[in-house]
């Protein structure tokens, strides 16, 4: 097997990515334009995978406190870790909106855009002349991708949304967790990075459609915080519709399991492991290894009906065993399980190496960092990290400047009103 090295950086002379030059060219979506007035999770992470992929993205955020985001999580020495990674590859401007020539400029970065990410309520748009009528006004080529708890044309339109009541709204968080327990948030922002990919999914739909229609007229992409894991948890509608059942939680399982065997068991050592079946095959290779008759589980409505045997077994075959003599004999028997990781395990892990999933970018606050590639990869032209989250505003020359070519009259006005 081939290791590919750490392709984190190709350019270190300015990590701060000072203009268009200093920034590597790179990836699928290299010359494409965005502009981003969303914050926190959800619209930036979409802004993230196209960054990833090379899009010029242009975060803009309000001078003096910068996004939210930037003090989310823990920091060192100052610096706010998680921004690091949610503001990689990305352009910081300044620029207040509540100023009248705050908005202006606003509306010379969406005319300079391709793609434009909003996250700011439907009302707040409207005021502010983000809302997709006017977006479409100044750029009819644009694709707007527009984020919010609830859809631009509910009755909730206006309300504020998080990704933890999108979790709970879309049917996931009801079907996580034991049956004797409270249902269970994942612990991460589960519903914002599913709506930010998503995002990202749409907007490169919506490029194709571009690239292909001579007289593209825009499109407006109307994402709710729920609708994405709604999506994705793709029997729970079907079945409440045609069976009039609530799938329920079931703990390590699954509600609607494809097999007999899915859950977590604990090793001699300590150790979690999670052992897994899709087919009936895969249940049967797990019997054989368990020593019980695989003809007991030649179907799949027997090894439905010996789940609970299964179960038992193999909790107390996992039980007396070290993790390493557990992963021996099921890879041995064919049966698919892996250690539950932590991060420690990711950093030391060989797969994840080999992939080239962890990549070191230097930063100028706290030296070289390690964080996830640029995923998915590309072979013939893949995306990188250039540089890690940046400083609030750092981008303000070389977006105004050179790229909406604001004089320096214009430059200094705004700077010395607080609108950059």
């Amino acid at each position: 097997m081939t290791t590919r090295p750490d392709d984190g950086i190709s350019d270190t002379s300015d990590p701060a990515g000072a203009g268009r030059a200093a920034r590597p060219a790179f990836g699928q979506l290299d010359g494409l334009r965005v502009v981003e007035f969303a914050h926190v999770v959800a619209g930036p992470l979409a802004g993230a995978m196209l960054a990833d992929q090379g899009a010029d993205v242009v975060h803009v955020e309000p001078p003096g406190s910068g996004d939210a985001a930037r003090s989310m999580g823990p920091t060192k020495d100052g610096a706010p870790l998680w921004f690091k990674v949610a503001g990689r590859n990305k352009r910081s401007v300044t620029l207040d909106l509540h100023d009248e020539d705050g908005r202006a400029v606003a509306r010379r970065l969406v005319a300079w855009a391709d793609v434009v990410i909003v996250t700011l309520r439907a009302g707040r748009l409207r005021e502010w002349g983000l809302d997709w009528e006017a977006v479409h006004r100044i750029n009819p080529r644009a694709i707007m991708l527009q984020i919010s708890g609830y859809g631009a044309d509910s009755s909730l339109a206006d309300a504020p949304g998080f990704g933890k009541m999108g979790e709970a709204r879309s049917g996931v968080v009801h079907l996580t967790g034991f049956p004797d327990g409270p249902p269970v948030h994942t612990g991460f922002s589960h519903g914002d990075a599913v709506t930010g990919l998503m995002g990202a999914y749409a907007v490169l739909a919506a490029l194709y459609r571009r690239g292909r229609t001579a007289d593209f007229d825009g499109e407006w992409i109307d994402l709710a915080l729920f609708e994405p894991l709604f999506r994705l948890v793709e029997w729970q509608v079907i079945l409440h519709d045609q069976l009039g059942r609530v799938p329920e939680r079931s703990g390590n399982q699954l509600a609607v399991a494809p097999a007999a065997v899915i859950n977590t068991y604990q090793s001699a050592d300590g150790q979690w492991i999670t052992v897994t079946s899709a087919t009936v095959r895969s249940v049967r290779n797990v019997a054989r290894l368990l020593g019980l008759p695989e003809e007991d589980f030649a179907t799949t409505e027997r090894q439905l009906a010996g789940r609970a045997l299964l179960d038992e077994r193999l909790r107390a075959w996992v039980a007396g065993r070290t993790v390493e003599e557990c992963l021996a004999g099921f890879a041995a028997a064919e049966v698919v399980a892996s250690r539950v990781y932590t991060a420690a395990d990711i950093a030391e892990d060989p797969v994840y190496r080999e992939r080239g999933d962890i990549v070191t970018v230097p930063d100028p606050d706290l030296g070289d960092v390690r964080m996830q590639a640029a995923i998915p990869h590309f072979r013939q032209r893949p995306g990188r990290v250039w540089r890690t989250g940046p400083a609030l505003g750092a981008d303000n020359d070389v977006v105004y400047r050179e790229w909406l070519g604001l004089d320096e009259e214009e430059l200094r006005d705004l700077s010395e009103r607080g609108v950059i």
